[in-house]
C-alpha cells in the first residue's frame, strides 16, 4: 500500500523537525527542543517508514546515529562504528526488548545489569604503548573530530597508561551538576550569559578551537 500525500507530508515534516534539531543539538550545541519531543518524533517518523518504505530515503535521520562533525577539526575515521543506545519510555518498549534478548539466547537463562546512563559527550581514546595518542568525539558513527588537544585538558583522562599497551577507550565525557552549576554562577559574576545544560556545556567546551 503506497503512503498518501497527507502520510507523505507528515514524514517530510517530520524528517525537517529532525534534521534541524540535529543540527542545533550537534553543531551548534543550542537545542530548542527536549529529548522526549525528539524521541516522540522520531519515533512516529519509524512507524511511518515501516509502514510505508517508499518514504524511506537515504537522507533520513532514521538512518543515521546524530552526528556532531565539524569543519573546523580533522576527521577520524572509527577503527568499529561508534553506535548509539535506543530510548524507550514505556513498558511495551521493554517487553519488546526483553523479547528479541530471549529469542536471541534460545531460552539460556540470563540477568540484566542496570546503570545510570550520563547525559555527556560520547568519544574515544586511543592509546598505543599506554600513551594517549588520540581523541576523537562519535560523529556519525563512523567518522569523528579529532579533538585530541581538548581532551588533554580534562584532567580524568591519563595521558599515560600504566602498561605499554595498544587500547581503545570509549566513554561519556560529562559535567557533573555541582561542576556545571559553579560555572554558571561565575558566568553570572562575570556578567556573561548562563549555559543552558551540563550536555551542552560538555561539547561546547570539546569542541573549543582554542584547548587553553
Amino acid at each position: 500500500m503506497k503512503a498518501d500525500k497527507k502520510t507523505a507530508d507528515k514524514a517530510a515534516k517530520l524528517k525537517q523537525k529532525l534534521l534541524d534539531a540535529d543540527y542545533r543539538y550537534y553543531i551548534l550545541n543550542k537545542p530548542d527542543i527536549d529529548d522526549y519531543t525528539y524521541d516522540m518524533m522520531m519515533k512516529e517518523l519509524q512507524e511511518i517508514e515501516a509502514a510505508y518504505s517508499e518514504l524511506k530515503t537515504p537522507d533520513s535521520p532514521t538512518q543515521r546515529v546524530g552526528s556532531d562533525l565539524s569543519n573546523d577539526f580533522p576527521t577520524v575515521i572509527h577503527d568499529i562504528p561508534m553506535l548509539s543506545l535506543s530510548n524507550s519510555y514505556d513498558e511495551n518498549d521493554l517487553d519488546e526488548f526483553d523479547k528479541r534478548i530471549n529469542n536471541l539466547l534460545k531460552g539460556e537463562k540470563y540477568k540484566y545489569v542496570c546503570e545510570l546512563k550520563f547525559d555527556g559527550i560520547a568519544v574515544s581514546l586511543t592509546y598505543k604503548n599506554g600513551l594517549f595518542v588520540q581523541g576523537a568525539t562519535r560523529g556519525d558513527g563512523v567518522r569523528g573530530d579529532d579533538i585530541t588537544s581538548n581532551l588533554k585538558t580534562v584532567r580524568a583522562i591519563p595521558l599515560q597508561l600504566d602498561k605499554q599497551i595498544d587500547i581503545e577507550v570509549r566513554g561519556e565525557v560529562f559535567f557533573m551538576l555541582k561542576d556545571f552549576f559553579r560555572i554558571n554562577e561565575e558566568q553570572e559574576a562575570e556578567g556573561k550569559p548562563r549555559y543552558a545544560n551540563p550536555r551542552n556545556t560538555a561539547a561546547g567546551s570539546l569542541k573549543l578551537k582554542d584547548s587553553r
